[in-house]
């Protein structure tokens, strides 16, 4: 597969490369909307599960991920300039995968809404650096397609 110049139909060099790596990029998104689903499936067996009100499960519980989205957003690009867009995205995939394997072993609705506001760390400080890192790694030519 390789980008096609509409202008003068001529290949644009890295086509396949660029979009391979933007795809890859762009999973971050992907992981937030899976995320959200999951999470709607799951919301009357949790609150059967752990007994909570209605205020408590809906505040604490089920937003928990939200509010981690809110504040890894607005304090994303901190790392990601300190460190780089390619490191953090790593780190990003690593706060996802504690955050799925806490939430899958937590033994209460606190430990539980503790790995959910990792894992929407992760997703607030990606929709931060992957947004940057596509834009950063496509060609003018390949911008805004």
């Amino acid at each position: 597969m390789q980008a096609i110049d509409t202008t003068n139909g001529q290949p644009v060099k890295g086509g396949y490369n660029l979009f391979v790596i933007s795809l890859i990029a762009a999973l971050a998104g992907f992981i937030f909307g899976f995320d959200t689903v999951v999470i709607s499936g799951a919301n009357l067996p949790i609150k059967e599960l752990w007994h909570t009100s209605p205020w408590f499960h809906g505040f604490f519980i089920m937003s928990m991920a939200l509010w981690g989205t809110v504040v890894g957003s607005v304090f994303g690009g901190i790392p990601t300039q300190l460190y780089g867009r390619k490191k953090v995205l790593l780190w990003i995939g690593i706060l996802f995968s504690v955050s799925a394997i806490g939430s899958a072993l937590a033994q209460g609705p606190y430990m539980f809404s503790f790995f959910r506001f990792i894992g929407g760390l992760g997703i607030g400080i990606s929709s931060v650096a992957a947004t940057t890192d596509i834009s950063e790694i496509s060609t003018p030519k390949t911008r805004g397609r």
